[in-house]
């Protein structure tokens, strides 16, 4: 099930050693973050299991974006300047549009408008998406944005 909102809140309410490493990670985060170029991803280690992907990209009409999944890493995006939207739910409700790439660790899906959850993902809020969250980022919310993210992935074998 997805969680979301203020890091410092959910920091609290996850006692995890490795979620911590994460949290740890976003509260540090410096001004060099924001010399990404526009729909850049850069891949970073936090730890030997542990990455980041700092991304800097424009949001988009809903009907622009499409639903993922990830099956072997938790998602944890954290939105560092910008606002954002992200419809959630589950995989089972999705219909997939190409077969699991374990590599990429990537599932994409058709869109749809109906019985999903959207979050309003404010600057210096987060998202924590499990393998069972479809979730479609980078809807734009009044206009389109400049957004820098820092999505955390967490290996789901580390958490069970």
């Amino acid at each position: 099930m997805a969680i979301f909102g203020q890091l410092s809140q959910i920091k609290e309410q996850i006692n995890n050693e490795y979620f911590q490493l994460a949290f740890n990670y976003l509260e540090n985060i410096d001004n060099d973050f924001f010399q990404i170029k526009e729909n850049e991803c850069i891949k970073e280690m936090i730890s030997d299991d542990i990455f980041v992907l700092k991304q800097a990209y424009h949001t988009k009409n809903r009907s622009d974006c499409f639903f993922e999944s990830h099956k072997k890493y938790i998602d944890v995006q954290f939105m560092l300047r910008g606002d954002e939207y992200m419809d959630v739910t589950d995989i089972q409700s999705l219909e997939a549009i190409n077969e699991y790439d374990e590599k990429t660790d990537f599932i994409k899906y058709k869109g749809k408008e109906k019985n999903i959850s959207k979050l309003l993902i404010k600057q210096n809020h987060l998202a924590i998406f499990y393998p069972s969250d479809a979730h479609q980022p980078c809807i734009k919310t009044n206009k389109s944005e400049l957004i820098y993210k820092a999505v955390i992935k967490i290996p789901l074998e580390l958490i069970n």
